[in-house]
């Protein structure tokens, strides 16, 4: 084990606005002076052990880093102790052919532990095959899938989750929010890339959930502001546009972006009144639907006539099982808080947002939302909260006072004021960044289960993202039968990582 506290010469010259990053912000409607400082590496603290697992049919012998990137401003002054954990092969003859893939979740206020322990990291928890928690205490076990075969892996928490924090007497607000988060992260990227000499290696970004929109918005911030073009991105439970998502009275997009997820959560429960013998048939048929009839009948609201309404009530009673007439009181639009609990409140039962294949029993079965999300709170928060504390303190050997923050509300309030009076809708910056890279390649990884990202959302943005005919190929779409961690489902995720290996093989062939 070595102990490492050292200094990093490197000196960015210039400031965050400059020449192509000014059209970006200011698109976005931020100002000159809202966008925060660059951040520079200063000291880093952190502990190197030498480990070896199997994965792949290779024995792959790799090195642990595990510890604070300090950052400061260009006059030194300490900002913010950027923790991270990464993963590097042993033995490798150039670093040039190496890829390197930087990984976070979202939150915002989540740190990377879902999926350094969840999947991508060479160690993980041991879950059930569906995807539930064990009996306590939870067993930390090699995870013959992780990506480590594939690429060099760096997890990274942002500021104020997990072990990272601002630097003393610095205000926190300056690195939360959406603008802040993407300079912060963008500039412990840059500077780790600098430190480890990894400029010249194939480079991938890896975001779950708001860690997708993070990673779109890195996509042009590294691009435009560092010249560091990605290879590829893969994105895994994406929302890269919140008017997808975001539930308003008079806004009918996001009632039409969930119905394919309800309808398929349905019929995992068993409580649609036809038997669907083929799921993506199914999905398919729901798909076509929604972004169909669904949507022009929503768009008459009021003109609705009676028949109308008739055909409302037939087509999402058969599709999601609910009352004729408990859909004819929502208006024919059932939000994510009333769905979890309705669906199957005759069996007094609720089901998760992160994964609706889960249950929960509430205290008041007829409540009009459930008490807690069970596929959070009864499945996965506990094991991936001691797995990862147990993991860097034992095995990595990195030790701190801090608490691990896990998915805090410290972050809050987020900043969004760059779209202030509207929805965040940064898929355009990830179409300009494929349109001037355009060997840029992205992956979605989709769970049919997932009510925190629905999937169908996720296909409407990328089909309005507009891309040249010549690129629409730079983007695959994969599903999977899981929920929002697709990964907690053992199936899905050694079906994930078949699909993100033979992603990796076409990007760097």
């Amino acid at each position: 084990m070595r102990i490492y506290n050292m200094k990093i010469g490197v000196f960015i010259s210039g400031t965050l606005l400059w020449c192509t990053s000014y059209s970006i912000l200011f698109a976005q409607g931020i100002s000159a002076s809202a966008t925060p400082h660059q951040l520079i590496a200063g000291d880093m603290d952190i502990v190197e052990r030498d480990h070896s697992i199997s994965a792949n049919g290779r024995n792959l012998n790799y090195k642990s880093t595990a510890g604070f990137m300090n950052m400061t401003n260009e006059d030194g002054v300490p900002k913010a102790k950027f923790y991270f954990t990464a993963y590097t092969l042993n033995n490798v003859a150039s670093a040039r052919n190496r890829p390197i893939t930087f990984v976070f979740n979202g939150g915002p206020g989540s740190a990377s532990v879902w999926l350094h322990m969840g999947g991508l990291g060479p160690r993980m928890i041991m879950m059930t095959e569906e995807g539930e928690a064990t009996k306590p205490p939870y067993e930390v076990i090699n995870n013959p899938d992780t990506w480590l075969d594939k690429t060099d892996l760096v997890f990274i928490d942002p500021i104020e989750t997990g072990y990272s924090r601002p630097a003393e007497g610095e205000d926190k607000k300056q690195f939360l929010g959406y603008v802040e988060d993407i300079a912060s992260v963008g500039d412990f990227i840059r500077a780790y890339v600098s430190e480890y000499q990894r400029w010249n290696s194939p480079k991938f970004l890896s975001g779950e959930s708001y860690g997708t929109t993070r990673a779109a918005g890195l996509s042009g911030y590294l691009q435009d502001r560092y010249g560091m073009y990605l290879n590829g991105i893969i994105m895994i439970s994406a929302v890269t546009n919140f008017a997808t998502i975001l539930f308003e009275k008079g806004h009918d997009l996001p009632y039409i972006m969930y119905l394919p997820t309800y309808a398929a959560i349905a019929e995992y429960h068993k409580v649609l009144p036809n038997e669907v013998t083929d799921l993506e048939a199914f999905i398919a048929e729901v798909s076509d639907y929604a972004r169909g009839e669904y949507a022009t009948l929503l768009m008459k609201g009021d003109r609705l006539t009676a028949e109308d309404k008739d055909k409302l009530a037939d087509k999402l009673h058969e599709y999601t099982g609910l009352s004729k007439q408990y859909l004819a009181h929502t208006h024919y639009r059932v939000n994510i808080s009333r769905f979890v609990k309705e669906l199957l409140r005759d069996r007094k039962q609720t089901v998760g947002r992160l994964d609706g294949r889960i249950l929960g029993v509430d205290y008041d079965h007829a409540g009009e939302g459930y008490d807690f999300d069970p596929s959070y709170s009864k499945a996965i928060y506990g094991p991936y909260a001691m797995a990862i504390n147990d993991y860097i303190r034992g095995e990595l050997g990195f030790e701190t006072n801090n608490a691990y923050e896990v998915l805090t509300g410290r972050v809050r309030p987020w900043n969004y004021n760059n779209v202030q009076n509207s929805h965040l809708n940064n898929s355009e910056t990830l179409r300009g960044a494929i349109h001037k890279n355009p060997y840029l390649k992205v992956l979605f990884i989709n769970g049919y289960y997932d009510l925190a990202t629905p999937f169908f959302a996720t296909e409407y943005t990328v089909d309005h993202m507009f891309l040249d005919p010549s690129l629409r190929d730079n983007i695959e779409m994969a599903y999977y039968r899981s929920g929002h961690m697709v990964y907690i489902h053992r199936p899905s995720l050694e079906k994930m990582t078949t699909d993100v290996r033979s992603f990796f093989d076409r990007v760097l062939e």
